[in-house]
């Protein structure tokens, strides 16, 4: 998090810009948010969309109100004409406002916030701007076979077109990012609200992600030997984080990575999974899905979150649907104009 904030370390911050608000009330902090300016998000969409993110309150509308607003004030002055959020800091961060599932806790790099919250936003006249669907699938206590029909499906996919599928090369680490490098941008290009990551921001989360990466669990599909698709999906890391009260390093990172060792982390992440635009619709992106289940499988992962989806993604969401996946959890993006 000090890393995310940091205007010297995040490569965000060569493409964008963003204050920080606290409310206190009587010498006591009694919220925050940050205001952000993302000029490539608005070079690639051709608009004035101003962010709010890192959102937190007491349950005060009041309190709410004063800081929707300082957001807004700080974007206006830049001539932004709409306010977005939450998205800590974009797309490509932390984003959205959970409004159904409050039940489960969340996975890794996905927020949490109590119910409260969406009155907040609603009562200082934010309105619905899009939902991000996020799909749960398997067993924690067991494993669950992959679908038949999918297996078939999959080897049927790979005869006919040739396609394989292979584990990241740890050994060349910095040449797998390369390659995916290549394909991201062009992968998600035409999503809503998408922003295109530069080569800094790629290489500064591959930095922070390859101590605990498991290569296989980061399927590449090739054809002809040219990469044309990827997937990452992650150990839950928030099963060892959310025992930690104390809020410090050591010792809780000696036990996270006993508990990768010992492989006793039995949840997953699905991030990302893309497929190059010339090979989609093809079934790529389920050979990619049954790669994830049987290699996670066998390494004692048997619960699986994939997401988040926009809720207007039918190729995405049927897909996750055949792979006997099922929304558990809404996140909602905000606009107001400003």
């Amino acid at each position: 998090m000090e890393a995310l904030l940091s205007r010297a370390k995040n490569p965000f911050f060569e493409h964008g810009e963003a204050e920080y608000f606290l409310a206190e009330r009587g010498g006591e902090t009694v919220g925050r948010v940050a205001a952000i300016a993302n000029r490539l998000h608005n070079e690639t969409h051709d608009d004035r969309v101003g962010f709010f993110g890192f959102f937190e309150s007491m349950d005060d509308q009041a309190v709410a109100n004063a800081l929707l607003e300082a957001a807004a004030s700080w974007c206006r002055e830049r001539g932004l004409d709409v306010l977005r959020g939450p998205a800590s800091f974009s797309t490509n961060d932390e984003c959205g406002l959970l409004v159904d599932g409050f039940g489960t806790p969340p996975t890794l790099m996905m927020p949490h916030n109590p119910r409260y919250y969406v009155e907040l936003l609603e009562r200082a006249g934010l309105i619905k701007a899009k939902d991000l669907l996020v799909y749960q699938g398997g067993s924690e206590e067991r494993y669950v076979p992959v679908p038949e029909r999918l297996a078939r499906g999959t080897e049927l996919i790979r005869q006919r077109l040739g396609i394989t599928i292979r584990p990241l090369d740890m050994k060349n680490f910095n040449g797998e990012v390369e390659r995916i490098k290549e394909i991201y941008n062009a992968a998600w290009e035409k999503n809503w609200g998408f922003v295109p990551m530069t080569e800094r921001e790629i290489d500064h989360l591959a930095e922070q992600f390859k101590p605990v990466v498991i290569p296989e669990m980061v399927p590449i599909a090739e054809k002809d030997g040219k990469v044309i698709g990827f997937g990452i999906a992650l150990p839950d890391l928030n099963v060892v984080f959310r025992k930690n009260r104390s809020g410090r390093l050591f010792p809780m990172i000696l036990k996270l990575f006993w508990a990768l060792k010992t492989r006793k982390i039995r949840r997953a992440r699905i991030l990302l999974l893309g497929i190059v635009p010339e090979y989609r619709g093809k079934g790529i992106d389920a050979m990619l899905y049954h790669w994830i289940w049987t290699r996670s499988g066998q390494r004692g992962i048997f619960w699986g979150e994939a997401g988040w989806i926009l809720e207007d993604n039918p190729a995405m969401n049927a897909g996750l649907e055949k792979m006997t996946f099922r929304v558990y959890k809404t996140y909602r993006l905000y606009d107001r104009a400003i």
